[in-house]
């Protein structure tokens, strides 16, 4: 149990023994120092139900609170807030305790079956930057829960299959290199421009192309040995991509759109018994009561074109069924932008109607906003095009590079180059993840790649700093207990032990900023700390309690760090 669930427990105990059974606690962390660590809104609201003043509720529910041996001071603020200060002593034991374990006291949840699908890059062509919000919100969201203690299933839905890979192979075959062994995915790039121009020009083209989808799909060994090579060519390129990022996407994660193939007749003769299938000028549909068209009718999905071809709700809905049925997942969650909302709900309502997954199987879209440039629009090169991410990677390690080699010109360059692709690819992943993912934000190298703020250089030479802090130290009693006496050392172990708290908040709600506003608040108390509680030049169990906080500071920074995929050094 977290801190704030304990708290949250004693005070319902205690709003129930006032005469409020039914009042939720409200407990949440004070805003501010002087309100405590902890404060308890619920009173309020149960003095409306109840009819009575709030402040004489709160003085009920205060005196029926247990907090013994948890906080050391509880005191009721204007008209009925309870502020909870814990006590000294009871940090201490928790520090302590954290600093022991190696998940840093953190209890395993019970443990669900979770899915986190993100990143799912189109095959046959680079990924760019708009496949890099999914690819590192997802991860940190895969990591976290996976840390808690649940079983999590990573998967890459990449859409590896379609038309794009008939007119590819029309292409190919036409200027004679079906038969080329070294293919590179620049050359499919190239070829796919070529094709696409060819496919809107000639007919025969295009029909060629759609025959050569229809091989594919029918298992021709031809068509498919091309098929695999497109594909191999595009997830090596992925993998180099997810290296660089330090992404923990692998080619065993990978379940693209071709994989369910073959369940689609399934899903459409399904949904047929199911009586949720209507014929529409030659489609199948299903129409969502719940979702409504301008003129207030049924909103209709397609699922089969009246060409028998299939959509992206029909393969998504193959998806979910599977998942169900051979994975048994209790959650599955879909990073994808925000603007696919729609797509989802309606998807997900159809998977309810039809049983594709039951109730119990929790299906979340988690979407996220757009990264743009400095000119407030969507991210682009300077002529326009499409920022091809591997590029832009590339050129955050050049930019740190440059950072470090002006601040420490001695260091060997192998080094420098080292502690610039922590720096550069940090700055780029946290500039994301610090923000709320819902939120569009603008991309400038100038603030992300800062040593001052809330951002990854900052976080990472926190870490160094205490690093530093040890390296003098020289030998310390790694056993010795911790003693908090002075407002910075408290402050700092309060906001130690929300580390629990706060991977519960990101469990449950999707949302990677909680972790990443923490860690930067860490960093902030820490600095307070160092300033205000001399640790060298302190002596005995004080020096040694204080060596001890700096410990489970730099242990919480690195484990929270690493959880949103962020390296750190030990110098810099």
């Amino acid at each position: 149990m977290t801190i704030l669930q304990l708290i949250n427990q004693r005070v319902q105990a205690a709003l129930a023994a006032a005469g409020a059974p039914d009042a939720p606690a409200v407990v949440q962390p004070a805003s501010k120092p002087e309100f405590g660590d902890y404060q308890a809104n619920g009173v309020m609201g149960a003095a409306k139900q109840l009819k009575t003043n709030p402040r004489e509720l709160a003085q009920k529910v205060v005196a029926a609170l247990d907090l013994a041996g948890i906080a050391d001071k509880v005191e009721i603020a204007g008209p009925g807030f309870i502020n909870i200060h814990l006590a000294p002593e009871y940090l201490a034991r928790r520090s302590e305790a954290a600093l022991k374990d190696d998940k840093l006291g953190i209890r395993r949840v019970a443990p669900q079956r979770v899915m986190v699908e993100y990143s799912s890059p189109n095959l046959a062509k680079e990924m760019h930057v708009g496949h890099l919000r999914s690819s590192i919100i997802g991860d940190a969201l895969a990591r976290v829960m996976e840390f808690v203690g649940h079983d999590v299933v990573r998967a890459n839905h990449v859409g590896d299959w379609g038309t794009q890979f008939g007119m590819l192979t029309a292409y190919l075959v036409e200027t004679s290199h079906a038969g080329d062994a070294e293919l590179q995915l620049s050359d499919l790039e190239t070829f796919y421009r070529n094709a696409k121009v060819r496919f809107d020009e000639s007919e025969d083209f295009a029909n060629r192309a759609r025959d050569y989808v229809v091989k594919l799909q029918g298992g021709d060994q031809e068509v498919l040995k091309l098929w695999e090579q497109f594909v191999d060519v595009s997830l090596k390129h992925c993998e180099a991509v997810y290296q660089k990022l330090n992404v923990g996407l692998k080619r065993e994660h990978v379940r693209g759109e071709s994989s369910y193939n073959d369940d689609l007749p399934v899903i459409v003769e399904e949904l047929r018994v199911a009586s949720l299938l209507t014929e529409d000028d030659g489609a199948q549909v299903v129409f969502l009561e719940e979702f409504r068209t301008q003129e207030d009718k049924p909103m209709g999905v397609i699922i089969q074109k009246k060409d028998g071809g299939y959509l992206y709700t029909t393969t998504d809905l193959g998806a979910v069924r599977y998942r169900h049925k051979t994975l048994n997942l209790d959650r599955v969650i879909y990073v994808v932008d925000a603007r696919q909302s729609q797509h989802f709900a309606q998807m997900f309502s159809i998977c309810r109607k039809a049983g594709f997954a039951p109730d119990s199987m929790k299906l979340e879209h988690v979407g996220f906003g757009v990264m743009m440039g400095d000119d407030g629009k969507p991210f682009k090169t300077r002529s326009g095009g499409t920022v091809k991410l591997i590029e832009l990677l590339q050129e955050a390690e050049e930019r740190a590079f440059a950072l470090v080699s002006e601040k420490n010109p001695d260091l060997p360059e192998a080094e420098r180059r080292e502690i610039a692709a922590a720096v550069g690819i940090g700055a780029v992943k946290y500039a994301d993840l610090s923000k709320n993912r819902m939120s569009d934000y603008i991309f400038n190298w100038d603030t992300m790649l800062a040593f001052e703020g809330n951002t990854a250089p900052y976080l990472q030479y926190a870490y160094t700093r205490v690093q530093s802090v040890f390296r003098k130290a020289g030998d310390y009693d790694a056993n010795a207990g911790i003693v908090i006496t002075e407002p910075a050392e408290k402050h700092l172990a309060a906001a130690l032990a929300q580390f629990e708290d706060t991977l519960q908040a990101v469990v449950d709600g999707c949302y990677p900023h909680y972790l990443s506003q923490y860690l930067y608040n860490i960093a902030t108390l820490f600095s307070r700390f160092y300033e205000a509680c001399p640790i060298l030049k302190s002596e005995g169990d004080v020096r040694a309690s204080r060596l001890q906080l700096s410990a489970l500071t730099a242990k919480t920074l690195k484990t929270g760090l690493d959880l949103l995929g962020i390296k750190v050094l030990d110098s810099m």
